[in-house]
């Protein structure tokens, strides 16, 4: 479901969903740049576990991110329904690997809850609250926190990726 102007209001947010390991995630639309599939990814040495590689993609060389492995939920196993969610990350491309790509949705900011407080660790710090959509949940992520180990990747020259 996309928004329109009429409904958009300071209340709502757009936000596009994407599920890892059977569960539902979604991140605001304002830092999405686009989705695509998996293509060919190269692999960096002696990089971290959450660090697939990098892409080519129209001439950027975009870093990728498992989000599941970044989120301790296990890695992804690229299939078909397998997606790249290119994120802009300090102004560069970021792609976060997920298992498939769901709807974009308008919420009311309203409508959010707080992540639960029995939620510790790295689900914990990445979860900027929870929505219920109908008779799933949907954990908001805030991405700042999710990528901040990664930041140094932003700040990296395009098309020139040192040991990360």
């Amino acid at each position: 479901m996309l928004i329109d102007d009429e409904t958009a209001n300071d209340n709502s947010q757009l936000v596009a969903t994407f599920l890892l390991g059977g569960a539902a995630f979604g991140i605001g639309t304002e830092v999405v740049q686009e989705v695509v599939k998996v293509g060919e990814i190269t692999p960096i040495h002696h990089a971290p576990p959450h660090i697939v590689g990098i892409r080519n993609l129209r001439g950027h060389i975009v870093t990728v991110v498992d989000l599941g492995i970044r989120l301790e939920l296990g890695a992804i196993s690229i299939g078909p329904e397998s997606r790249i969610i290119i994120v802009d990350l300090q102004g560069e491309p970021v792609g976060l690997l997920v298992d498939s790509v769901a709807d974009t949705i308008t919420l009311d900011k309203e409508d959010i809850s707080p992540a639960p407080p029995n939620v510790h660790g790295v689900q914990g710090r990445n979860f900027a609250g929870v929505y219920r959509a109908h008779e799933r949940l949907i954990a908001l992520l805030n991405l700042e926190t999710v990528l901040k180990a990664d930041e140094r990747l932003a700040k990296e020259p395009a098309g020139k990726i040192g040991p990360v």
